[in-house]
This record gives C-alpha cells, structure tokens and sequence, in this order.
C-alpha cells in the first residue's frame, strides 16, 4: 500500500483518523495507532512484520537495561550489543547478496574457477529507516539524551508509525515522544486536519502530477545511454534530478500531513535543497533527517570537523561511505557517496583556507551541477550505464543525434520544474488558509491528483 494509492486515500487513511480520534484517549488510542500500522506495513508483506516488531525490540530492551545499569563498561556493553543486532539484520538482508557478488566478481578477475552461490534474499520494505530509528534511540538513552519510553505502547507507537516506516523520513523519538506521552490529553482539532491535508495534497500533487508523469520519459533515457548525445544526456540527468525531488519531498510532505491528522507532528525534511550555496549547504536542506542522522551518530563520533583538515576529510570520507552504502548494495552508490565526500572536502579545505565565495548565483550553479552529476550514479543501473550518460553530457557523443530524442511534454517539464525548484518557496514556508481560495485550489490539485493516479507507482525511497 502506497500514499499514492486508492486504497490508502479513500480508504485506509480516512477510517485511521476517524477511528483514532473516536478512540478513548490514553493507552488505547496508541495501541490502535501500533495496530493500524502492522496493517500499513503487513500490506506489503506480512512475514516481515514479525522481524520490525523483533528487530526494534532489541533497542527498547537495551533503552530499559542502560537505565538500570550503573557501570559504564556495563552501559556500553549494552549498546554495542543493541547497535550489532540491528546492524547485523540489515547487513544480512541488505548487503548479504552484494558483498558476495563482490567477492565472486574478483575471484572471476583472478581467474579463480571456484564461484559463491547465488542468494536470492527479499528486502524488507523499510528496513534502513527503522535499523537507523531504533539504533537512535539506544544511543540517546546511552548519551542521556532522552529518557526510555513511558511504556512499551509509547515506543512500538512510534517505531513502527506507518506515515514513516516504509520510506522515512527518519524520525527521532525526542521529535515525537513526548507528542505521544501526551496523547491522552489531546483533543480532536480541525486546525490538525486542514493542516494535515494541506501537507497531503501538495505532496500528492508532486508526486502523481510532476515526478510519475517524468518518470517513463527519464527512464527510458537511462535504458539507452550508449545512444545518447549531449542534449539527451543532460535531458535524463536533469529529469531524474526533478523526478527524484518532487517523489521524495512528496512522499515527505504526505508523511507530514498524515502525521498532523494523527495530532503529531514531524520535523521538516526538506527545505528547498537546490537553492543551496555550496554542497555543505545543500546537506543540511536535502533529506534533513538524513544528513542529521549521520552527522549526530556517526560524523561526529568519529571527529567531527574537530582536529586536523586530513582527519576532516577522512570522516567526511567515512560517513558518505556509508552513507552511500544505506542507500543501496551497489557500486554506483559507493561512488555517489565517494562523490559528495569529494565535494564536501573540497569545500571544508577551502574553506578552512579561508576561501571566500564570490557570486551567489554561480555559486548554486555550480552547487546543482555538483548534485546533477552525483544522481547520474544514484540512478544508473551500473557503474557503466552511468559513465555512459556523463560522456554524453560532455558532448562527446554529439550534441545531437541517435535514436533518442526530447518530447515537448518532457522538456516542458525539465524548464517548469527548474523554475518552480529555483523560484517557489517550500510547503513550509506556505501558509495554510481558511479563504476560499486556498480551499479552490487544494480541491483542484486533490482532483487532478485523484483523477491522475491510475495504477499506483511506489516512491523511489521505498527500494532504501
């Protein structure tokens, strides 16, 4: 079930929040809202519920044991012990399969007869976001951060929340905890909901109208990169770098606005990230959980920016590494994490050189152009195809020419969404009315949407 589907609009969604908010408020109204999300997520498939419900366990028990435990050794023991289950899980279900294809492809270089069996092993849907969730809320309890759930209907309300758990965004429990610690006392607002669907619709409208409609035109240019040529070759990178946006701010705005139904609200994911100045600037407006995830467990542990500018650059190194390794079990996004540690350590050096930057407007340019090249290898099915995409986007198959060619609706598309990621503020910084107007428009959009949705397309974060 996806939020862009009939099922989840017309029909899920709408009986949750009824019934969540006729529920008597307390224990019951949380237990209702854990229960309703084992649905959500059992909808894909329900032998994966059993390993969320294990896996995000093991953090709950750890948070109750390091609360009791006075030794330090003991207390680190602890969470060594939490963060290798759930690393673990997500290293066998995600990486288990790419690893060993790795090692067969040198023994294959090595001219070694000998190969590894083939392990076909399903991914759970959603598995990368409630690990890195349920790895957070250890390691806050460890630092102090916060205090354990008040109970386990508190924590399994939040992990396994359905506006999140597929495809994030990645949602602390110092974001939301003490939003459901207060549930009992909340009342039913139709402040809440207007809200709430004005987030719904906005991000409807990304996805249904802008990013699925771009969707068969840029993947068909990325089936054919031997036959592309400079215009075409900047045409898919340019298409996929918008489809991408409007798919996942989409999806982030729909998993705002349902949680606002649900009288919860989110952090803000994404804060016009093509407007950024500089790469380090574009990390801290793109997928903002993400990046805040991985600079509070992981980039700072290891240093930080504290130190040498050669140990800044290995912990940038590091944590984009892995960074690019969450997102897949493949090369190409190896290279694309390689890639922004690249840039963000060209950027730190300079900066601690005491680089000053010039022009705003060529500073973005150059900031987008960064990004653009590094989607190449987010979206290439090989290392191949997308070293085939960049050669035409340098020109050296032609400027013109091959059997591809740019529909107008395509082009269109590319110039509009260029105009609209560059000029448009974000949902955020959008105010959502009561005025007539405000609710003519909405019914438009949630029309067109509705009308526009035909066979339900997955958001691109759910294969992360």
């Amino acid at each position: 079930m996806t939020f862009s589907s009939y099922g989840f609009l017309l029909a899920f969604l709408p009986v949750v929040v009824v019934v969540y908010w006729l529920v008597p408020r307390g224990r019951a109204r949380l237990v209702f809202l854990f229960l309703a999300s084992c649905v959500f997520y059992g909808y894909w498939s329900w032998r994966f519920v059993p390993l969320l419900l294990v896996a995000t366990l093991v953090a709950w028990v750890a948070g109750r044991l390091l609360v009791v435990s006075s030794t330090r050794r003991r207390r680190r023991a602890i969470l060594c012990a939490a963060v290798f289950v759930n690393v673990s899980l997500l290293a066998y279900f995600k990486y288990r399969g790419f690893f060993l294809d790795s090692i067969d492809g040198a023994l294959r270089l090595a001219r070694a007869n000998d190969s590894l069996p083939v392990l076909d092993v399903i991914l759970p849907i959603g598995i990368s976001f409630y690990t890195f969730t349920a790895i957070s809320y250890a390691v806050d309890i460890y630092r102090g951060a916060i205090a354990p759930a008040k109970s386990i209907f508190h924590y399994y309300a939040w992990v396994t929340m359905f506006p999140y758990i597929t495809a994030g965004p990645i949602i602390r429990y110092d974001h939301v905890g003490h939003q459901l610690e207060a549930a009992d006392r909340q009342r039913f607002s139709w402040t809440l909901i207007g809200t709430g669907l004005f987030f719904l619709i906005l991000g409807l409208a990304k996805k249904v109208l802008f990013a699925d409609v771009m969707a068969p035109y840029v993947n068909e240019l990325f089936a054919q990169p031997d036959d592309l040529a400079l215009l075409t070759g900047w045409g898919a990178a340019l298409g996929y770098t918008l489809q991408l946006y409007f798919d996942f701010s989409g999806y982030s705005d729909m998993a705002v606005g349902v949680a606002f139904m649900l009288g919860v609200r989110f952090p803000q994911n994404f804060n016009s990230p093509y407007k950024a100045v500089n790469v380090s600037e574009f990390w801290r407006r793109w997928h903002m959980t993400l990046s805040g995830w991985l600079r509070d467990y992981l980039y700072i542990p290891l240093g930080g920016s504290r130190g040498r500018q050669l140990l800044t650059v290995r912990n940038l190194f590091i944590t984009f590494l892995l960074g690019g390794l969450w997102h897949g079990p493949a090369w190409t996004f190896v290279i694309w994490g390689l890639l922004w540690a690249a840039y963000l350590s060209v950027h730190s050096t300079l900066r601690a050189r005491g680089w000053t930057p010039g022009s705003a407007w060529l500073n973005r340019l150059v900031t987008f152009a960064c990004a653009v090249v590094a989607w190449v290898f987010f979206r290439a099915a090989s290392v191949g195809d997308a070293l085939g995409v960049l050669r035409a986007m340098l020109g050296l198959n032609g400027v013109v020419g091959g059997r591809l060619t740019l529909a107008p609706v395509f082009v269109a598309l590319v110039v509009g969404g260029l105009v609209w990621v560059n000029a448009a503020p974000n949902t955020w910084q959008l105010k959502p009315t009561s005025s007539i107007r405000c609710a003519v428009l909405l019914g438009v959009l949630l029309g067109a949407s509705i009308l526009a949705l035909g066979k339900p397309s997955a958001f691109l974060y759910f294969q992360f």
